[in-house]
């Protein structure tokens, strides 16, 4: 087994202006003259956490990771304006082009495998090679299957907590009811939404649940934007032009060096999303862990990731 690298600090951070709107928070860590490497967070509206640095070679890695749109240290917090897809994946293009990088590694789980899709499909030239975990495609079964009817099923104990803040007659349509309330004027309505919804997901992410979350989700700043950007994204189907558009795009990266990581219990995103991608994209080396859920903190999904960032960091 593989074991994550040692905890590090940034050698640098700024922030970059990306839009009148918006500015991003980014940091650089490992060494200046590494293999540069781009982190996609979670969520969308998970932001930095410094864990993400430890699946990384500090010696051979140029670590760049930024808190995506509205989340994070990146301002306005937790807005919707001008926060797609298509703005994030612009980001990045604006993060590689002021850090005057040529081509980097591109890394990201759950919501982070959707971005890094929608980048190397956009952007296939830029990219060295993929590291996709739990694969997530803003599909209206992956978003019933856990926010309306599936995964309610398996946790029925946290169901109940998640389904508190919603009336009965409302509760036919889940991601309406939450987006209604996380758009609320009242910041007491927002914030019991937003609780419910974070730590709905925190509490089904792992095949053995434990108290620590990898997002400090009693914090009403950081629930906030982790839950008002996801349901955003959701309503929205991703801003995608069709339903199938990451799978029907697909083969313009199939020459991309990538790895698929799935944890076979993942309840978040369940493994049938990993495995249509792997059908479509055989090319890709397909790992399953079989005594893993969602988290990349889990031991076998830790592990397996490690091995293939110190794989591709010979590319």
């Amino acid at each position: 087994m593989k074991a994550l690298y040692p905890k590090i600090d940034p050698y640098n951070e700024f922030d970059l202006n990306v839009s009148d709107l918006h500015t991003i928070h980014v940091e650089e860590s490992g060494t200046p003259e590494g293999k540069p490497v781009i982190f996609l967070h979670g969520g969308p509206g998970g932001g930095i956490e410094s864990i993400y640095r430890q699946y990384f070679d500090p010696e051979k890695y140029r670590i760049i990771i930024f808190d995506q749109r509205g989340c994070g240290k990146s301002t306005p917090h937790a807005e919707l304006r001008e926060n797609t897809t298509w703005d994030l994946v612009a980001d990045i293009e604006k993060i590689r082009e002021h850090l005057e990088i040529n081509k980097w590694v591109v890394f990201g789980g759950s919501w982070g495998s959707t971005l890094s899709l929608s980048y190397a499909i956009t952007h296939p030239d830029r990219c060295k090679a993929l590291v996709l975990r739990g694969i997530f495609m803003i599909r209206k079964k992956e978003i019933d299957w856990f926010y309306q009817k599936g995964a309610s099923n398996i946790y029925p104990d946290a169901w109940e907590h998640y389904l508190k803040p919603i009336p009965e007659n409302e509760r036919h349509d889940m991601v309406a009811a939450y987006y209604k309330r996380l758009t609320s004027e009242d910041e007491k309505v927002r914030i019991e939404a937003a609780k419910a919804w974070s730590i709905w997901e925190a509490s089904t992410s792992k095949l053995f649940q434990s108290e620590e979350s990898l997002h400090p989700f009693e914090d009403a700043k950081v629930s906030e934007a982790f839950a008002r950007i996801e349901c955003h994204y959701f309503t929205n189907r991703g801003f995608f032009d069709a339903e199938e558009w990451l799978l029907e795009n697909v083969d313009k990266i199939r020459h991309i060096p990538a790895v698929i990581v799935q944890g076979r219990y993942d309840v978040v995103c369940p493994m049938v999303s990993a495995w249509e991608l792997h059908r479509a994209f055989p090319e890709a080396d397909f790992e399953i862990i079989q005594d893993a859920g969602h988290s990349m903190t889990e031991k076998g999904i830790a592990s397996k990731l490690v091995e293939y960032t110190d794989k591709f960091v010979e590319l």
